[in-house]
């Protein structure tokens, strides 16, 4: 299977621009393919909607964005696409017949995947050319924040597609997972529908409301779930004997009638109870609003998780740790200007990093002079590896000058000047700009001392770590030393 540079929809709508938005903000090209031309407006749109909060939900460095092309001719999108998702409307016979007619134009190396929700990729890959290269990625929906997409392979699909799709997805910051056998609504869906079931139960014989279902969810099990699923919770709930005996002691409740597993019928007056019940909670804010706040939170969540490095968070940390060490890469390889200091780190102020003065606080200064000199780190060869072996430089001295203010969404950068390498020490003054007039808005002058943790006391850096740093400060030797360097607390230049 071919390396993805371009992604081809099949289909816009939202499911199509959640795709679009992901895959841009990870540096895939994509071509877009819709019967409406107007729907081309419709899909910019929706990526420009998607973008803020995207751009909130790593600091790790990116590739270049993709760019974005819209046709009405499906031949020229599956003919300039290297794997293609369609996103056309749940029925099986135009599903059948827009793949057989796809799969005529694509080459037979490009893997073509349907975002269905519930039809089985056997039915859909019937009248296909080379069906082996079809599969089921079932996404959720916001795409470009929910990180997990099913795979499901049908009968005629071979491993090849279902691996190299799960590579792609795994690049463009998901979580594939594997269905093994196929079946209708796939994992996800199927588990969803069964509490579906029971809210319209409820909401039909009047035992709660939408909010209040919706309040018995969020504010206890829809916690849990972030992090683990029904399944661990229930070892938990089990205490030390786990699973076997919360099943020992709460099993026998299974055989109680307490759930009603068809639903009801959709009368009415059910419609109504459903729609008075969700206009309520929406309490008078929009659609676009509401996508809003359910992106913030999403982001927010899973920078969370992060910090464990469990569930989406776990996805989301794998993301940044290949996205920092491509960038520290491609740095590495770039060659040193001897007339200017490095330019490690370029990044944006988030809106939760200004504060009552409207623009980014004190403490957040900080945080980008450290995220730059974790650039330098990287660069230098100090990454996970060289900390697992209980070796780390930690920060000593650290002087920061305010010059300037930077507002929310203003572009930052940071370059990076080395005033001195020893065996123990390393002296760093870092400058940070506004990107919009490259004003110097901060300065950074910093002493980090190399310790091993497990003796916990200074100790010479590795040889090779040394030699790298020692390189980049031969190199900027030519450098007028910062007039700034050393000056004590008061005594800055105004």
């Amino acid at each position: 299977m071919r390396n993805v540079k371009t992604l081809g929809l099949l289909g816009t709508g939202v499911i199509g621009g959640g795709w679009a938005a992901r895959a841009l903000h990870f540096g895939i090209d994509v071509i877009a393919a819709d019967i409406k031309p107007e729907m081309e407006e419709w899909i910019r749109g929706a990526v420009a909607n998607a973008e803020p909060a995207l751009a909130r939900l790593t600091f790790a460095p990116l590739p270049p964005k993709g760019q974005l092309s819209f046709t009405t001719d499906l031949k020229v999108m599956a003919q300039r696409a290297d794997f293609i998702q369609e996103n056309i409307p749940e029925q099986l016979p135009l599903k059948q017949r827009m793949l057989a007619e796809v799969s005529r134009h694509a080459a037979a190396d490009v893997i073509i995947a349907s975002s269905t929700s519930g039809l089985t990729p056997t039915d859909l890959q019937r009248d296909m050319a080379s069906p082996g290269r079809f599969c089921v990625a079932h996404p959720f929906n916001p795409v470009y924040l929910l990180p997990l997409v099913e795979l499901v392979g049908g009968q005629k699909t071979v491993q090849d597609t279902i691996d190299a799709a799960a590579k792609f997805f795994t690049y463009i910051g998901m979580h594939p997972l594997h269905v093994r056998r196929e079946v209708p609504g796939h994992l996800t869906d199927r588990l969803q529908e069964a509490l579906w079931r029971e809210i319209l139960h409820l909401v039909n014989d009047g035992v709660a409301t939408t909010g209040e279902l919706d309040e018995s969810i969020i504010y206890g099990p829809g916690l849990r779930w972030a992090a683990m699923g029904t399944n661990l919770i229930y070892h938990l709930a089990g205490g030390e004997s786990g699973m076997r005996h919360m099943l020992a002691q709460f099993g026998p409740c299974l055989k109680w009638p307490w759930t009603k597993l068809e639903a009801p019928e959709l009368t009415e007056t059910l419609i109504d109870r459903m729609v008075e019940g969700t206009q309520a909670q929406a309490a008078g804010r929009s659609i676009r609003e509401l996508e809003r706040l359910r992106d913030d939170y999403l982001v927010a969540i899973q920078q969370v998780l992060r910090q464990y490095n469990i569930g989406a968070g776990a996805t989301l940390r794998s993301l940044e740790e290949r996205l920092y060490q491509e960038a520290a890469t491609a740095r590495a390889a770039q060659s040193i200007d001897p007339d200017k200091p490095l330019r490690l780190l370029d990044t944006v102020v988030r809106p939760e990093w200004v504060d009552y003065n409207r623009h980014m606080s004190d403490f957040r200064y900080s945080q980008v002079f450290g995220d730059a000199m974790d650039a330098l780190f990287r660069r230098a060869g100090v990454d996970e590896t060289y900390r697992e072996t209980g070796r780390m430089y930690y920060s000593v001295e650290n002087h920061v000058r305010h010059l300037g203010e930077a507002k929310a969404g203003e572009p930052l950068y940071v370059t990076t000047q080395l005033l001195g390498v020893d065996d123990k020490r390393l002296h760093v003054f870092h400058r940070m700009h506004r990107g919009r007039d490259d004003k110097q808005i901060a300065t950074a002058d910093q002493m980090y001392l190399h310790v091993d943790t497990g003796a916990a006391k200074a100790a010479p850096a590795d040889a090779k770590i040394r030699a790298k740093l020692e390189s980049i400060r031969s190199k900027q030797a030519g450098l007028p030393p910062p007039p700034e360097a050393g000056r004590a607390v008061g005594r800055a230049q105004r």
